[in-house]
C-alpha cells in the first residue's frame, strides 16, 4: 500500500508514525467521523434506512407471530399482554442503546456485569427499539460519534500538554528563572 496519506482508506487507524493518539474506529464508519470525510454522510443515510429497513422487517416478522396466537385463540388478555411487553422492551432497548451512544457504562455500577447479563433477555426481546434509537442516532451523527469525539479530543489535549510540557532541558529553564528574578 502507497504511504501517502491522501491514499490511506479511511476505515483504517492511521500508520504508526504519526504522533498522538489515534480516534477509535465506529462500526460502519471507521475513522472518518474525525473530518466528515470519505463518504461519511452515505454513510450515515446507508446506516438509517439500512436499521428502518431491519425495523420494518423485525416488525413483520413479529406480526407474524401476533397472528400465530390470534389463530391459537389465546384470548385479547394475553394477545394484550405480548404486545405491552414488545412495546416496554423496545422502548428499555431504546433508551440504553441512546445512552450508549453519549456515555460509557459505570464500572460496577448499573452497568455491571450481572445488571447487563440480567438485561440481555430484554433487550433482544426489544430489538426494533435498538433499531429504531441506531437509525434516529445516525439522522443526527454517526451513532457514538458525540462520545468517540469527545474522548479524542481530551486524549489530544492530554497529549499536547504532556508534549509541551516535556520540551526542553529543565535546568535551562531553572536558569532562565533566576535571570528574570535577579
Amino acid at each position: 500500500m502507497d504511504d501517502n496519506p491522501q491514499t490511506q482508506p479511511h476505515d483504517q487507524p492511521e500508520p504508526a508514525a504519526s504522533d498522538g493518539p489515534r480516534p477509535e474506529p465506529l462500526r460502519f464508519f471507521g475513522t472518518t467521523w474525525v473530518d466528515h470525510d470519505g463518504g461519511y454522510a452515505l454513510r450515515r443515510a446507508g446506516v438509517a434506512v439500512g436499521a428502518l429497513a431491519a425495523a420494518a422487517a423485525g416488525a413483520f416478522v413479529l406480526r407474524f407471530g401476533f397472528q400465530g396466537l390470534s389463530i391459537a385463540k389465546v384470548g385479547t388478555f394475553v394477545g394484550l399482554l405480548v404486545v405491552v411487553a414488545f412495546a416496554v422492551c423496545s422502548a428499555l432497548a431504546f433508551r440504553k442503546t441512546w445512552e450508549g451512544f453519549t456515555r460509557r457504562p459505570e464500572p460496577g455500577g448499573r452497568g455491571s456485569d450481572a445488571a447487563a447479563g440480567s438485561a440481555q433477555g430484554i433487550l433482544l426481546i426489544g430489538f426494533i427499539g435498538t433499531l429504531l434509537a441506531y437509525a434516529v442516532r445516525a439522522l443526527i451523527e454517526a451513532p457514538g460519534e458525540k462520545l468517540h469525539r469527545a474522548e479524542y479530543e481530551r486524549a489530544r489535549e492530554l497529549h499536547t500538554r504532556r508534549r509541551t510540557t516535556r520540551t526542553g532541558n529543565p535546568a535551562a529553564r531553572a536558569a532562565a528563572k533566576k535571570r528574570k528574578r535577579g
